[in-house]
């Protein structure tokens, strides 16, 4: 059970550390992330403290699913389905434009097997994390979960691909051992249909640079991202799962690596946090990171709650009630937040060049 809770609270933390890290230099070239803040070794959002995004928000809401379902499928999608709707609800900032379209559908009437819009955006590839940890011991649960999550707001079978590589890949990582970058390319592929070559083909080439040990400034200019890691699936899991094959228990100079990237910075770090983290735990965090995130009410020691909370669920194989969260405090909060990423947005157009 402890190992188990581990990578659990583990995961959690790692993706919401690697999301408040990643947030700031979200959409910037590495060019520009040298010249304004050219320091990855602590928060920059807002006077040295971080804030979460929607990665670590959807991965916060999946747990709570699993905590009422217990895997039950089902149960799950409902669950699911509706946090989604209430989350919207909260007026959070920086939604994929699919997401929105997907829970507005939802809204409306329509079923979550068919509120999915076709798009390959990262929503699904970054809540999957802590599927794969908790369920990914038995892959025909796996992969009816990760399924489940992703149509019920992307419904291009890209997307699917990529949560179920990123939910394959915390799994692993959670057995706390070296994974050689073949045998992650292997199990990939089992799990995987035949109409996924593309993206195997993508994943296997990751797989072959990190056996070389190349950097992944280095595999990035070989895909041709050379102005940053857009929220395309199957650019953010390429280039992620080629940063955690080289730094699989080393948690701050892999999100340090997939960050200096550019692009979609808070998901790339907050997929590659949840992964690592699974594999670290919390103790392989650097405290540092943990304690400068500044959020309410989803605090760190809310997020620790809730993974001891999902970790017994798995264990005992039991429903509990999800935990508590005040919906008029997170208005306020994403008020308050809304208003820092503004703020980022016109401090970017200042010197240094």
């Amino acid at each position: 059970m402890s190992t188990y809770l581990d990578s659990i609270v583990g995961c959690l933390l790692g993706t919401a550390v690697g999301d408040a890290l990643g947030l700031p230099y979200e959409g910037l070239s590495r060019q520009r992330q040298r010249a304004i803040m050219p320091n990855l070794n602590a928060h920059h959002l807002f006077f040295g403290k971080g804030m979460v995004s929607d990665d670590t928000e959807h991965t916060c809401m999946v747990a709570q699913s699993l905590i009422v379902s217990a895997g039950n499928k089902p149960v799950f999608i409902k669950a699911l389905a509706w946090r989604l709707r209430w989350w919207l609800l909260g007026l959070p900032a920086g939604i994929g434009f699919a997401t929105l379209r997907a829970i507005l559908k939802l809204w409306l009437g329509f079923s979550p097997d068919s509120s999915g819009v076709f798009s390959a955006g990262n929503g699904a590839a970054m809540r999957s994390a802590i599927i794969g940890v908790c369920y990914g011991n038995n892959r025909h649960q796996l992969c009816d979960l990760v399924k489940a999550s992703t149509r019920i707001t992307h419904s291009d079978p890209k997307a699917e691909y990529g949560a179920l590589a990123v939910a394959l890949a915390a799994y692993l990582a959670s057995l706390k051992s070296e994974i050689e970058p073949h045998f992650y390319y292997q199990n990939l592929q089992d799990l995987l249909t035949p109409d996924a070559q593309d993206f195997l083909s993508l994943i296997y080439q990751a797989c072959e640079s990190a056996k070389r040990r190349e950097t992944a400034e280095n595999f990035a200019n070989q895909l041709g991202f050379f102005r940053g890691v857009s929220g395309y699936v199957y650019q953010t899991v390429p280039m992620v799962m080629q940063v955690w094959l080289r730094h699989q228990t080393d948690y701050q100079n892999g999100i340090r690596e997939i960050i200096q990237q550019g692009g979609d910075t808070d998901t790339t770090a907050a997929i590659l946090g949840g992964i690592i983290g699974a594999a670290v735990g919390p103790q392989g965090i650097p405290s540092p990171w943990l304690q400068n995130i500044w959020e309410y009410p989803r605090t760190i020691r809310w997020i620790e709650i809730l993974g001891k909370k999902l970790a017994q669920v798995c264990s005992e194989n039991k429903p509990q009630k999800p935990l508590s969260l005040s919906v008029y405090f997170l208005i306020i909060r994403n008020g308050f937040f809304t208003s820092i990423i503004i703020w980022h947005g016109f401090r970017r157009l200042l010197p240094p060049y």
